[in-house]
């Protein structure tokens, strides 16, 4: 079970702060604390895949994801960013909680199977907010889910558009993976770039689990 309630959660993730600079050519969105509470509340008290678990978090940003696994009892947490300005972030963030179990590695997602290649599924859970996908960066969250597929022994937690749900699946299946819709959520984006129009923008988001390795 959790050892902190949702509520908790959700106000320390609220402390977490934010991109620096966000750069569209990586889609950097802060996951909002009221989505990364709700999704690792339920991984954790539906599935216990934190709990005592070693922990990858990809595209990790300003390590909202790999702070709430961390405070749900990870033992270790190792976040995954190319960026360096988020990495920095990221750091602050982890000094700021205290937390001598959360790491931050800067290297490519898309090149992390080859950087583990000789350790076989090398993390019990692995969690994602990828890109969604949009303008220049079209296809990225499947490859970033088919990365995570390679890396976990356990599970892969991952937010998807809704529109995509019925792609997700057939990505998965074809895989060989078994995937199922654990939450439906509201995804507010805020008003980021130069290019919005809007103040914000309610995106409908689906938070997906897929069963690899020794969970399949």
């Amino acid at each position: 079970m959790a050892c902190i309630k949702l509520k908790q959660l959700e106000q320390f993730l609220q402390t977490v702060d934010d991109f620096s600079e966000p750069k569209v050519r990586l889609e950097q969105y802060t996951t909002p604390s009221h989505i990364a509470s709700q999704a690792l509340y339920a991984i954790q008290t539906r599935h216990g895949d934190l709990d005592g678990r070693t922990v990858l978090d990809l595209g990790c940003g300003p390590g909202m994801l790999s702070i709430g696994a961390a405070l749900l009892g990870a033992d270790l947490v190792v976040g995954v960013e190319i960026d360096p300005d988020a990495i920095e972030v990221f750091r602050s963030n982890c000094d700021e909680f205290e937390l001598e179990n959360v790491q931050c590695v800067q290297a490519d997602v898309l090149r992390l199977p080859e950087i583990f290649a000789d350790r076989q599924r090398p993390f019990d859970t692995v969690l994602l907010n990828p890109p969604f996908g949009t303008k220049q960066n079209s296809g990225a969250d499947m490859a970033f889910l088919k990365v995570a597929i390679t890396l976990a022994r356990g599970a892969v937690y991952s937010l998807h558009k809704s529109a995509t749900r019925e792609h997700v699946k057939k990505k998965a299946l074809e895989w060989k993976v078994r995937p199922s819709l654990i939450a439906e959520l509201r995804y507010n984006l805020p008003q980021t770039y130069k290019f919005h129009k809007r103040t914000s923008v309610d995106v409908a988001v689906d938070l997906w689990r897929f069963e690899c390795g020794d969970a399949a």
